[in-house]
């Protein structure tokens, strides 16, 4: 099978590689760029550790077809830090205990990342539905929206 070029930013850079047909995104980025920082979960869209943003709107990556970036910007959560200084909602999550064994926050973080980039100051209701599509099966999800909430200034519950 003939592999197609593909040129997209990720993380703020150009980025060209050569895909199979039918290769997801998640594949493209963990395989062929070395960006480790999306996850596998469960492979059908169901868990949200895979969320990127594709010109700053939520994707599962692992539904979305690596051809269809092409000339989109995506961004990970490799690309929320800048050098050693973290993210607000890295700092956050990290000040709040979110985050227990770690595999779904990447997907949590960019999920919050989509929702305040919208709505800088989200109710409590708007953070629940905006991590709706993202299963943790270890905080309980308190910590997760205290983390959030905290992170937009408003605040979070005791």
């Amino acid at each position: 099978m003939a592999k197609t070029a593909l040129q997209f930013r990720h993380n703020g850079r150009d980025v060209a590689i050569f895909v199979d047909g039918g290769t997801n995104l998640l594949v493209a980025l963990r395989e062929l760029i070395g960006d480790m920082t999306p996850k596998f979960g469960c492979g059908q869209g169901g868990c949200g550790t895979c969320s990127v943003l594709i010109d700053g709107e939520l994707h599962l990556s692992c539904l979305t077809l690596a051809e269809t970036v092409a000339g989109r910007s995506v961004e990970t959560l490799d690309g929320l830090r800048q050098g050693p200084k973290l993210h607000p909602l890295q700092r956050a999550f990290a000040d709040h205990f979110a985050a227990q064994c770690g595999y779904c926050t990447p997907g949590m973080l960019m999920a919050a990342k989509a929702l305040l980039d919208r709505n800088p100051q989200p109710s409590r209701a708007e953070v629940v539905e905006a991590i709706s599509g993202n299963i943790c099966r270890c905080t309980g999800y308190e910590p997760i929206i205290d983390a959030i909430l905290a992170a937009s200034g408003g605040r979070a519950s005791a």
